[in-house]
């Protein structure tokens, strides 16, 4: 098949998205499995109010500002720009959330990116397998396409030495941590604030992804692509906006990630706060995105249950009856 390319991932001749094999990654698998022994046992086992405290400050500034703010807007798509010392804070804050370090994160997020948008894809880069085996696939292994694309990351990343050792040294990151949690509040802080920390991310990652995939209230959609977006507003606030993920898909390339009134954006707001102060400037938003001719606009209908998976099966049920029907196998995108 012919494939597309897009920034940093080119399609060769023979490159083709669709066909590959899902192989188990030992050093990933155990990674995930010692972060949830540590974080269900031995949290369980050594709770403390300060723990939990340090758990839930330690988790939003990892994922609000690291991968949200530092990982995904700013080192992948280049939405806003920032003193090369924010940038680098705010990548490090990101590679403490344990998924990986800055190359290997643009890697991971420009090969699913380029899979979803040719005309099909693995299943492994759409989700589309059940909700237990996706959960396997994406947290304990790896894709190996048969005919892989090039990548081609820029050199202000590649060649960067920071990003180079934060690459090799990624994990190893959690270590001073660690050392410094265990001095403040011993065992308790370690495990929460590190191992459950960690494993809660790597979980709510992957399931925001198995979900802003599946189902969910659209917005927009990208015709002719193997894989849509969907907003999952349960966890816009959550996720610091990561969870409007069909606004993502329509305009990757914007900062704002929540485009509705009543979409919660705190990665936006902070970027707002943070240009008043002088410490980002050109700030890209849809309306400065060249227009893309396969975007098409979803008619807004309810969003009050858009992408929780016990609600929204809920509202589509109760949808079905309203209309007369009891098929079980009636699919409303915009239920």
């Amino acid at each position: 098949m012919s494939c597309t390319s897009i920034p940093r991932v080119i399609a060769e001749t023979r490159t083709d998205a669709s066909k590959g094999t899902v192989k188990w990654s030992p050093v990933q698998s155990i990674w995930t499995f010692a972060m949830m022994a540590g974080g269900l046992i031995g949290g369980a086992l050594t709770f403390s109010w300060d723990a939990l405290a340090l758990f839930f400050v330690t988790t939003a500034i990892t994922i609000g500002l690291g991968h949200s703010l530092g990982m995904h807007r700013l080192l992948i798509h280049r939405a806003y720009k920032t003193p090369r010392w924010i940038e680098y804070t705010f990548v490090y804050l990101g590679t403490l959330v344990g998924m990986a370090g800055p190359i290997g994160m643009i890697k991971t997020h420009d090969l699913r990116d380029w899979a979803q948008r040719q005309k099909t894809c693995h299943d492994f880069f759409g989700h589309r397998r059940s909700f237990w085996v996706d959960a396997f696939h994406q947290m304990h292994c790896r894709m190996e396409l048969d005919h892989p694309p090039r990548f081609e990351i820029e050199d202000r990343v590649a060649k960067d030495s920071f990003y180079q050792f934060l690459e090799r040294t990624w994990r190893w990151q959690q270590l001073p941590w660690a050392v410094l949690f265990f001095l403040i509040g011993g065992w308790s802080c370690v495990f929460w604030g590190i191992a459950l920390r960690v494993f809660v991310s790597l979980t709510g990652h992957w399931m925001v992804g198995h979900f802003a995939h599946n189902d969910g209230h659209q917005g927009w959609r990208v015709e002719g692509a193997a894989v849509q977006g969907y907003n999952v507003r349960w966890v816009g606030l959550i996720t610091f906006g990561e969870g409007w993920h069909a606004n993502h898909h329509a305009f990757p390339g914007s900062a704002r990630l929540g485009l509705e009134p009543h979409q919660t954006d705190p990665g936006w707001w902070t970027l707002l706060a943070m240009k008043k102060l002088g410490l980002v400037w050109d700030i890209v938003t849809p309306e400065q995105l060249p227009a893309r001719a396969e975007l098409r606009r979803v008619p807004q209908e309810r969003e009050d249950d858009a992408g929780c998976p016990v609600m929204g099966a809920t509202a589509r049920t109760v949808k079905r009856l309203r209309e007369g029907t009891s098929d079980p196998n009636r699919h409303d995108i915009l239920a």
